[in-house]
């Protein structure tokens, strides 16, 4: 594998193949998957979830306090939600670089058992 002085990576094509079908690449891809598909549901759920409840429910239309209405509270938990999982990813995006470090690291020494 070369490195450039920017530290980017530039893999040929029979590397690719050769770390795609290594075991530590396909965990790092499954862990991310398990990670991001479940995160992904949820803030999709979470998102359509205002708009459908304000056009066929008069749930949201209530008041939480004062004036404000639970379809504001709602709106504004959206962008609590963004923000934490935002900070939930960062701190998980970390695991999956030291996995991708290990399958680099592997790749460097040669390719044994990558």
């Amino acid at each position: 594998m070369e490195l450039d002085k920017n530290s980017s990576t530039s893999i040929t094509q029979s590397k690719y193949s050769e770390v795609a079908k290594s075991d530590e690449f396909k965990q790092l891809l499954k862990a991310k998957r398990k990670f991001i598909l479940p995160m992904s549901l949820f803030f999709f759920c979470f998102y359509i979830a205002l708009p459908l409840m304000t056009s066929y429910s008069k749930a949201l239309n209530t008041k939480a306090f004062g004036e404000v209405t639970w379809a504001w509270m709602f709106a504004f938990a959206q962008f609590v939600m963004t923000w934490v999982l935002c900070m939930i990813y960062s701190k998980k995006a970390e695991s999956f670089d030291k996995m991708a470090d290990g399958v680099l690291e592997k790749l460097n020494k040669g390719g044994e058992e990558v």
